[in-house]
């Protein structure tokens, strides 16, 4: 047991009243208890407490290491924060590129898709445009057209008119002459051969005007009534001469024979509108383009029949050229050819005959022979040697090399099965390869060319 000091931090330490029995002193009836003066105790004299150095040294050694720690752990938290700072605000730097980056992006989609319908828009305002000019210029197209056919119908219509109207004047001055050379007093009914000869006239000429219209034969109808018109003329000429004086005769005579003429042209003209025949300006034009066409395809002839001139030059050119290096590089061959298509009852020396000479005399199709394979599989060696970093000569690269019957194959896998017999080897003899050899084995047989695996 330890005696507590008299004093704690420079201070007397107090008695500490002990309680023997806190529930009875709680719980027992409270009653003044004479208060007891104790006499006081003698004090001893105050002296100064004992400074250690080392302790005090040692204390602040700690404070030191205390605060020192303290700081590295500050400065260390401020560097943390830093960096966290540093690493937010790149984080926000790279987020806000990245926000602009898909802003820019999504505004240039925004442009693009704005320029696309714009540019759709413009399109399609373009072709309504476009439409809506056709159709005017249609319109407009058909309307001058309407406008000329109406133009022309009037014309035609005018023109017939004028050609009826001419016919009657026509006629008008020409009877009374003939009415004069049929008139007797006591025949006076002869004045209507006159009226007859006129109407006949006018009767056939309307019936080639139908013909034409009903697109028959009218050539008669018009000849009849010439023929009519003539013999007008020529009472009108023998009368007018006799009794009267030459020039009613040549006018009575003109006027029978113009009437009829002009309505004759105006026949002619709807006879040529409905068979569409071309006038002469027309017909110019045609024959000249004709002519053109012809020189055009006289050259294009003449052009290709050189063209086909220089291609056979160049292919018997060609075909002698390669029978000179054939009968040059292979002559048995090329001897063998030809005796090959004399037989054969061929003039030249065809691929076919070519082919079946070089299977006859080297035994091997264009392009190969005995020299040739022995070539390319010293070639096939060389490389698979150069793949594999080793010689040529290799025992395990030789054609007879004997594999071991768990060495893998790239051909179908081979069954090691022999009968028991003394000498020969069986399975298990050769034990397991490990499995790296087991694959460099088959990266090696992978790699074997075709003559090698034989």
């Amino acid at each position: 047991m330890t005696t507590s000091p008299p004093q704690v931090n420079g201070h007397d330490r107090t008695a500490v009243p002990v309680i023997r029995d806190w529930r009875s002193a709680f719980n027992a009836p409270s009653v003044e208890q004479p208060v007891v003066e104790l006499a006081p105790e003698p004090q001893p004299e105050p002296t100064a407490p004992a400074v250690d150095l080392v302790a005090q040294a040692e204390a602040d050694a700690i404070r030191t290491r205390a605060d020192a720690a303290a700081e590295e752990q500050r400065i260390k938290a401020e560097a943390a924060a830093d960096a966290l700072k540093i690493k937010a605000a790149e984080e926000a730097r790279k987020l806000k590129l990245a926000n602009d980056k898909a802003e820019a992006r999504a505004a240039e989609e925004r442009a693009a898709r704005d320029a696309r319908i714009a540019e759709s828009n413009r399109k399609r305002e373009e072709a309504d445009r476009a439409k809506a000019k056709a159709r005017q210029d249609e319109q407009a197209q058909k309307k001058a057209e309407a406008a000329t056919a109406e133009e022309i119908a009037k014309a035609a219509d005018r023109w017939r008119r004028y050609a009826v109207m001419f016919y009657a004047v026509c006629a008008v001055v020409a009877l009374p002459v003939q009415i004069a050379a049929f008139w007797d007093p006591n025949a006076w009914w002869l004045v209507i051969a006159p009226l007859m000869l006129e109407g006949a006239a006018l009767v056939v000429t309307k019936g080639a005007a139908a013909a034409v219209a009903a697109q028959r034969p009218h050539w008669h109808y018009r000849t009849v009534a010439w023929v009519f018109a003539f013999i007008a003329a020529g009472i009108n000429l023998w009368h007018g001469m006799a009794a009267f004086d030459p020039a009613t005769a040549i006018g009575t005579a003109f006027a029978s024979l113009a009437g009829p003429g002009v309505w004759d042209l105006h026949e002619h003209g709807r006879i040529r509108k409905r068979d569409e025949v071309l006038t002469r300006r027309e017909r110019k034009a045609l024959k000249k383009a004709a002519k053109t066409e012809a020189e055009e395809k006289a050259a294009s002839e003449k052009r290709e029949a050189e063209r086909q001139a220089y291609r056979e030059k160049a292919a018997r050119e060609a075909a002698e050229t390669l029978d000179r290096i054939r009968n040059e590089e292979f002559p048995e061959v090329y001897r063998h050819a030809k005796r090959l298509a004399a037989d054969l009852g061929e003039r030249t020396i065809t691929e076919a005959i070519w082919k079946r000479a070089k299977l006859d005399v080297d035994g091997a199709l264009p392009g190969e022979s005995a020299e040739v394979l022995r070539m390319r599989n010293v070639a096939e060696r060389r490389v698979a040697a150069a793949r594999e970093n080793t010689s040529v000569t290799v025992a395990s690269k030789t054609t007879n090399a004997q594999r071991a019957s768990q060495m893998p194959s790239t051909r179908k896998p081979r069954v090691y099965n022999p009968p028991a017999r003394p000498g020969r080897r069986r399975k298990g003899d050769t034990p397991k390869y490990v499995a790296a050899a087991r694959k460099q084995a088959a990266i090696t047989a992978r790699n074997a060319t075709p003559e090698e695996q034989k």
